[in-house]
């Protein structure tokens, strides 16, 4: 039986990957495609549903987007969301133009308590609004079902023909009852099952690549990052002859490639090759205090190291990476013939003699990832953990990378993470974690005067990490924090908690 599959039609909404994203939470498969290619994908995936995203386009504007107008004669439902609600009306003979300016919460109130769509949805409710276009005319056929007190037609519907709009945007979390209207169109409207779930998701990718690459070679270069953790331990599922290469560059956290060999080698059992090239790293980057050239090496070192353990190997036929949903999105939504290459080392098809890519993680976004790893039975400490760059830590310290200023970061940073767990704080803050700057500073120690280095803690909190906002982390819980840095790790007389938000800075240092 073929899986259902919603299509979200992407107009250039800003909220475009998040509406997908509250599809698979609703446990129906989706995927976001460009509006230019929704007559082909129409015809290629059998969808049982259409939704079709905000825009920035005004409907009336030239060049504005649209689509054939026949896909609403097909009998596939559809849900405009704002743009796509006003494509809904002007496309069937309905009026668009200017009118109040709506941004931010409103109060929705529904005037059709009937409409599928808001089954079991409060009669006065809180939706979030975001824009300048409203419907002056509603289609032949189509009913208002809802209003704000600026809005006249908030949403709209032609029930006969499964045909609904909303001006607001239920996928956002200040639109109080959204995700229930949400899957009231998936499921009182396209009849959907609610087959897509990780269990499910398991045992058909298994079955797939047992199909797919039998006794076969597979080479996986291992980071030990969640999605190279999760794509390694789905694919050891399913195929008895995979080599995992994992290359410790010397510059990882505290206990981490341990942990690592921990998990893979001896409870997954795993064929995991470790490679301590430490000594190695450390020599390259001697005296190199430029970011950007830390990068640079470190990138280039690891290459060298994978490509001269997957040589020993000899010839594999697949390599496996651990591209996700959004890199697909990425590349596949801006006219681009080819897919980006997302590497969790860049390059590594350049130097590895293989046949072909794996991708067993390419149609999940990061979260279901997450829940894909726990399905797997991976423990928390690797399916939660910490996003993590792959210079590691040597674009924490800012100035040359010495083995005294990594001993000095990884105590430090432990007990970051250490605190934050204890304080039940690990599961509200989307990133965090220690750096070791290159200001040496004044302090005093017993009676005795120290000149020692400052670290700077970094927590924020984010949805994509593209903005980030700085975490209010108690001031208790950074006093214990502090109080444990300058007490247990050597060298250390000051600690400073960076409260910059990104924009302007970024994430990382370095």
């Amino acid at each position: 039986m073929a899986q259902q599959t919603v299509l979200v039609v992407d107009f250039g909404g800003q909220y475009n990957q998040l509406i997908a994203r509250r599809v698979r939470e609703a446990n129906v498969y989706c995927e976001l495609i460009s509006y230019e290619k929704i007559t082909e994908k129409i015809a290629e995936t059998k969808p049982i549903g259409l939704v079709f995203t905000g825009g920035p386009a005004s409907f009336n504007e030239p060049g504005a987007p649209r689509i054939p107008a026949e896909i609403f004669s097909t009998g596939i439902p559809v849900l405009g969301i704002c743009y796509g609600c006003q494509l809904i009306a002007g496309t069937l003979g309905g009026a668009v133009g200017n009118g109040p300016r709506e941004y931010g919460r409103r109060t929705l109130d529904i005037t059709d308590g009937k409409s599928k769509l808001f089954d079991g949805v409060k009669a006065a409710s809180t939706c979030w609004m975001s824009h300048t276009i409203y419907i002056e005319k509603l289609p032949e056929g189509f009913k208002t079902t809802a209003t704000t007190e600026t809005c006249p037609v908030a949403a709209m519907e032609n029930a006969d023909k499964k045909l609904y709009g909303v001006q607001f945007h239920p996928e956002v979390m200040h639109t109080e009852e959204g995700f229930k209207m949400l899957k009231n169109f998936l499921y009182n409207v396209c009849g959907a099952s609610g087959e897509w779930t990780m269990s499910n998701y398991v045992e058909r990718t298994v079955k797939e690549l047992k199909q797919k690459i039998g006794d076969k070679k597979v080479l996986c270069a291992l980071s030990g990052g969640v999605d190279s953790a999760v794509a390694a331990t789905l694919i050891h599922k399913a195929c008895p002859n995979l080599t995992c290469i994992f290359v410790d560059h010397g510059l990882l956290r505290k206990g981490e490639a341990e942990e690592v060999v921990r998990v893979f080698r001896d409870e997954q059992g795993m064929n995991l090759i470790a490679v301590d090239a430490s000594k190695r790293f450390l020599t390259k980057l001697a005296g190199v205090t430029e970011p950007e050239k830390k990068h640079k090496i470190i990138g280039e070192e690891f290459i060298r190291v994978f490509e001269e353990e997957a040589k020993k190997i000899g010839k594999v036929d697949y390599l496996v990476q651990g591209t996700i949903y959004p890199d697909v999105i990425e590349s596949g939504l801006n006219h681009s013939a080819k897919i980006k290459s997302h590497h969790n080392v860049g390059g590594l098809p350049d130097v590895v003699d293989f046949k072909e890519l794996v991708e067993p993680l390419r149609l999940l976004f990061k979260d279901e990832v997450r829940r894909l790893g726990f399905e797997i039975g991976l423990p928390k400490e690797i399916v939660m953990r910490q996003p993590f760059p792959g210079p590691g830590l040597a674009i924490r310290i800012i100035g040359d990378i010495t083995a005294e200023k990594l001993d000095i970061l990884r105590e430090a940073d432990y007990i970051l993470r250490d605190e934050i767990a204890k304080n039940g704080l690990d599961g509200e803050i989307w990133q965090y974690f220690a750096a070791l700057t290159n200001i040496r500073t004044v302090g005093v120690m017993g009676d005795e005067r120290t000149y020692d280095y400052t670290v700077i803690l970094r927590a924020v909190t984010s949805v994509d990490g593209m903005t980030a906002d700085w975490a209010r982390i108690p001031f208790e819980v950074l006093q214990n924090i502090s109080d444990r840095i300058v007490n247990e790790v050597k060298h250390v007389n000051r600690v400073a908690y960076d409260i910059t938000s990104k924009p302007p800075e970024t994430i990382e240092l370095e």
